[in-house]
């Protein structure tokens, strides 16, 4: 009897991955020719809405540079595949399997210049392509388009009057690609993005284009090039005020969490008459509010979403709704963001070193890099000013996260040079952790954030040491004032 069941309960662990399995239908399968030993991610996006990057899948690529990726899809998706600071975007179809190399590439390129101001796409060799492929045809419309404007630039630069006319000639060659193809999501492509085009270079109004592509048809949600047009269409067009409403009522609505007046205030507009279309239109615009810090207060907007999440009856929007929300996970309730000190790291002797036991005090870090003057120059003041803000407050600690690929250069930095002991704080190095940086957003060195005593991030750019902001910094004590007794006192 016992061996019965056990031979029933490994029957259903096989079942159980076989069909974990069955739901990733796309092999994404490489090689790497100087990669070994690298995390390997594979990207996308969970709707083109909030825009909120999704893990798909990970690997390590292994000592012979092979690594394997899956992921599911029903309908073809763009995904991103990343290493380190490096990555290139492609589509992919279900039930594919992809074969890539990735040829020797210079992964110290990061070190000799910002590759976040100028980007340095991951080299992508795709083998065994079939002509059909969707990427294949998709970059022969890019590439026809691209040329195209580029050879007849003066007809379509903005500074002058565009020519319709080579529009439409744009237009009917793009049409003549794949006169044959099949495939929706290629037709689609290549008709949203003429109407993106033409609605970008002022050939055709919003109003147009939106009777045209939108009004009385049903919402592609599943289609990432109709939510685009959707996306670029409606942008800006509530959320800064409309003909009929003004920012500040929209504002107030917002601030009172009055969700039904926002909602069927903006239905005025006879391009948001349609119930579905209007409430994606209202999640898209309180996204914007939210950063639009001037008319609307950033937490009553999260609560606004929040609200509208749970009222609505259309599925996809509340699915958007929670991907928004979790993109400003920051003010969240549901996501309070309370992970910013999860990280551990080693210090200089590579001990690890978890910075949560500091929950409850300023904490100031510097991400440097040991051999960039700039990052030298504001650890400098930071030294200089370390004891007078000590002194004022023993609830602050200074910390160091060297962002070197190699850690010796940390460890002769501060081992043997005259700068070990000037600098005597908490030193850690960041351990090739990417998703650290990533969390923090760091795009140049250095960068500082200040860590409250909540454990979240005091400012969404902290002031660096030589603007003077140690000598005014929010955890200074307040002096109160006692004014000196007047004649009658």
């Amino acid at each position: 009897m016992k061996f019965r069941h056990l031979v029933s309960l490994i029957i259903a662990l096989i079942c159980v991955a076989d069909y974990s399995v069955a739901q990733k239908n796309i092999v994404i399968r490489g090689v790497s020719e100087n990669g070994a030993g690298r995390r390997i991610e594979l990207l996308r996006y969970s709707d083109q809405i909030s825009m909120r990057e999704v893990l798909a899948d990970s690997s390590t690529i292994a000592a012979d540079g092979r690594f394997e990726l899956r992921c599911y899809a029903n309908y073809p998706m763009m995904v991103t595949m990343q290493i380190e600071n490096y990555s290139q975007s492609f589509y992919v179809e279900p039930a594919r399997t992809y074969e890539i190399v990735i040829p020797t590439f210079d992964w110290n390129l990061d070190e000799k210049r910002n590759v976040f101001l100028a980007p340095e796409p991951l080299p992508l060799l795709f083998q065994n392509l079939p002509a059909s492929d969707v990427n294949l045809m998709i970059d022969s419309i890019d590439r026809t388009v691209s040329r195209f404007i580029s050879d007849n630039s003066f007809y379509f630069d903005q500074k002058f009057k565009p020519s319709r006319y080579y529009f439409d000639s744009l237009q009917f060659l793009v049409n003549g690609l794949f006169p044959k193809c099949d495939n929706d999501f290629v037709n689609r492509y290549r008709v949203y993005q003429l109407a993106s085009l033409k609605y970008d270079m002022k050939f055709e109004g919003r109003k147009k284009l939106i009777e045209k592509y939108i009004k009385n048809q049903p919402i592609l949600y599943y289609d990432e090039n109709y939510m685009s047009l959707f996306a670029a269409l409606y942008a800006n067009s509530i959320s800064k005020g409309t003909k009929d409403i003004s920012v500040y009522q929209l504002s107030h609505w917002v601030y009172n969490l009055d969700l039904d007046t926002y909602i069927d205030s903006i239905g005025m507009d006879p391009l948001l008459r349609h119930e579905q279309v209007r409430e994606l239109a209202a999640l898209q615009a309180l996204q914007e509010s939210y950063y639009n810090f001037r008319y609307y207060d950033a937490e009553m907007v999260v609560k606004m979403i929040e609200k509208l999440a749970e009222r609505t009856k259309f599925a996809e929007h509340k699915t958007i709704a929670r991907n928004i929300l979790d993109g400003l996970s920051r003010h969240s309730s549901e996501n309070a963001q309370s992970d910013f000190l999860s990280f551990t790291l080693p210090d200089v002797d590579k001990k690890p070193v978890s910075l949560k036991d500091s929950k409850g005090k300023w904490i100031y870090i510097a991400f440097v890099r040991v051999n960039d003057p700039n990052s030298i120059s504001e650890l400098e003041t930071m030294a200089h000013f370390e004891d007078k803000v000590l002194s004022e407050n023993n609830d602050v600690e200074f910390v160091t996260i060297a962002c070197d690929r190699e850690f010796q250069k940390m460890f002769h930095f501060l081992k043997n040079t005259k700068h070990g002991n000037r600098f005597n704080w908490t030193w850690l190095h960041f351990d090739g952790n990417y998703d650290l940086l990533r969390r923090f957003q760091i795009t140049s060195y250095p960068w500082f954030v200040l860590i409250n005593p909540d454990g979240k991030p005091q400012y969404d750019i902290t002031p660096a040491p030589s603007s003077g902001f140690l000598l005014n910094a929010p955890w200074q004590k307040k002096i109160e004032e006692n004014p000196s007794k007047g004649l009658f006192r």
